[in-house]
């Protein structure tokens, strides 16, 4: 209820932002406004996230060099990075990521169920990528923002982020939830860490 209510109360003010986005994505660089990508759901099941294009239409798919690149940090003691892309970002591109504007269209994951507001935030890798123990943040919806994301986020490393993604499946509530919509907000305003 949550989910949907704060979705359809936001929309009609986003909608001109996402209206402007997606018109100036089509502007600047050839291929769709929108990019889809699977990943891992609820109960381990695939579903396609939508995010707005920041990179320009690769040859040949991304996917497996990005996945990889998780995995790989997922198997050191190290902060999760994001890979650097600089020579592939559509004109702006870089900008829409570090505002999180890319997210935005992650509001029909929400409309569909696929996704929920707060949870623990979809990646690249497959199932079976992850240990036994790691598979409990699939208990519930992945979602647009999470504990990880206001806790650290880049600065913690795979395991520290699978044990905030537990931590919040253990003890989630409508307050908790409402608390990491705010602290998310506050991340994005005045924390710009990545």
């Amino acid at each position: 209820m949550l989910d949907i209510g704060v979705v359809i109360v936001i929309t009609p003010f986003l909608a001109p932002l996402l209206a402007i986005v997606a018109i100036y994505i089509k502007l600047v660089s050839p291929g769709p406004a929108l990019f889809l990508q699977s990943r891992v759901g609820h109960g381990g099941d695939e579903f396609l996230i939508y995010k707005f294009r920041t990179m320009q239409v690769p040859r040949v798919s991304r996917d497996e060099v990005h996945r990889d690149y998780i995995a790989s940090h997922a198997r050191i003691d190290g902060p999760i990075k994001k890979p650097d892309h600089c020579k592939e970002f559509i004109l702006g591109g870089n900008v829409l990521r570090k505002l999180s504007i890319d997210e935005l269209p992650q509001l029909l994951n929400v409309l569909h169920g696929t996704m929920s507001l707060v949870g623990p935030r979809p990646d690249l890798l497959q199932l079976g990528d992850y240990e036994d123990w790691q598979r409990r943040r699939f208990e519930v919806l992945p979602g647009m923002t999470g504990l990880w994301q206001v806790s650290g986020k880049n600065r913690l490393t795979f395991d520290q982020m699978v044990v905030l993604d537990i931590q919040y499946i253990e003890s989630r509530s409508m307050s908790l939830d409402m608390k990491i919509l705010a602290k998310t907000v506050s991340v994005l305003l005045f924390e710009r860490n990545e």
